[in-house]
């Protein structure tokens, strides 16, 4: 497991093991606006450097190490025939399964995985207990309707989860910070030239090879123009939906009217 120790000037240093979850996605801030100050394998190492570099800043100082709020971090949630509920007031119920991420909630009606998208639902459907509004609730069955209304939520997560180990690896490196899309363009031209001599070569290996270093330079090409990949493969695929057309010679012509 990586840990990433970063730095948000004049805020915070915080250690995280997705800098684009946790950083970016969960507290809003642009890849230009922190810095990645070191990584590990080590979680002892990384807990102990984090303490250390907050007092060295001047931050405020977590009060619990890293590696102990880890192992420590599983929500205990209270699983009957028909609720599922949770250990925080509704309001806060977000953050605390932000947290959770990857957790498997099992229900008699279904088998949940917390994702980001299982925790927007349950912030649109939780109910505040009304014996005690330090606890809140979802039912069970809602909660499955919508699992089976959305059966490649899991694969999406899957595919989302690369795009970040792409993102966090290029910010490392600093392509985020030194490079540009002009930089970035030049080496999609030289990787789709390496997919073309794999096509006329017919040689697999270098085909796959250079559509995976292709898909890598578009996912650091749309990080720099401030996009995601995953939403302009998103708005391409609901242009691409609506198009009718017929093959022409192995090629797909679109109809113009």
């Amino acid at each position: 497991m990586r840990y990433y120790l970063y730095h948000i000037p004049d805020k915070k240093i915080g250690v995280t093991k997705s800098l684009a979850r946790r950083v970016e996605q969960q507290q809003g801030y642009d890849p230009s606006e922190y810095e990645i100050i070191e990584e590990s394998d080590d979680i002892d190492y990384i807990s102990n450097r984090e303490i250390e570099l907050q007092k060295l800043y001047g931050y405020r100082v977590d009060e619990t190490l890293y590696k102990n709020l880890n192992q420590n971090r599983n929500m205990r949630i209270n699983i009957t025939e028909q609720t599922t509920t949770f250990p925080c007031p509704a309001n806060k119920i977000k953050g605390r399964l932000m947290d959770e991420l990857g957790m498997i909630i099992q229900t008699g009606h279904n088998r949940h995985k917390v994702t980001p998208e299982l925790v927007s639902w349950i912030e649109k459907n939780v109910t505040t207990s009304q014996f005690n509004e330090e606890r809140c609730y979802v039912y069970n069955k809602a909660m499955s309707n919508w699992a089976k209304e959305n059966p490649n939520i899991d694969k999406q997560i899957a595919n989302s989860a690369m795009f970040d180990k792409i993102r966090d690896w290029a910010r490392i490196r600093g392509i985020y910070r030194d490079g540009d899309t002009h930089t970035q363009l030049a080496k999609l031209m030289e990787e789709v030239g390496e997919l073309a001599q794999g096509v006329l070569k017919k040689d697999k290996p270098e085909i796959i090879d250079a559509i995976g270093d292709i898909v890598v330079v578009l996912t650091n090409l749309a990080k720099l123009e401030k996009l995601d990949i995953e939403d302009c493969i998103d708005h391409a695929y609901h242009v691409i939906s609506k198009r009718s057309g017929k093959m022409v010679n192995g090629t797909f012509v679109k109809n113009t009217l």
